[in-house]
């Protein structure tokens, strides 16, 4: 498949606000760990192998096992992941999915993550949901390359 456009070139105010929110995502007090396995799994929820590849691959350079990353589809069955992990995927689950719900986020789902996050750390781990799921639309829809990003660099 060919990229169809830059969306960064096209509209780099936009692109750049994006990045703020990533700027922002990463001074958050969420885990950078638990960040990443979020957005691999809402990546693959929304079958985007642009970010799923980018994100596994930023993971596995932050020290993130094989293990880990190979379950995160998985998530519920492996036996790799912490209570708070767990209830952060869950979140995730539930948030990336909401046209195929009937309840929107059930309050289960909800209260078991904000057992395991303060109030500001939860908020973080909303709008690394909500981040990477506009990501995820962007990449899809312009058809965005996996690997693109490490072969320019490297």
């Amino acid at each position: 498949m060919k990229q169809r456009m830059n969306v960064s070139e096209l509209a780099p105010e936009a692109y750049r606000a994006m990045l703020g929110l990533e700027r922002y995502l990463a001074g958050s007090g969420l885990p950078h760990a638990t960040r990443e396995l979020v957005k691999i799994r809402v990546s693959q929820i929304n079958g985007c192998a642009f970010c799923v590849d980018m994100h596994t691959h930023d993971a596995k350079a932050a020290g993130e096992s094989d293990e880990r990353l190979f379950s995160v589809v998985t998530w519920r069955e492996a036996p790799f992941f912490s209570d708070a992990e767990r209830a952060a995927l869950a979140l995730a689950e539930e948030a990336t999915l909401l046209g195929d719900r009937g309840e929107k986020v059930p309050d289960a789902v909800w209260e078991e993550a904000a057992k395991h996050y303060e109030p500001e750390v939860l908020a973080a781990l909303v709008v690394t949901i909500s981040t990477i799921n506009a990501w995820n639309r962007i990449a899809v829809t312009t058809r965005m390359t996996p690997g693109a990003l490490r072969s320019q660099s490297g």
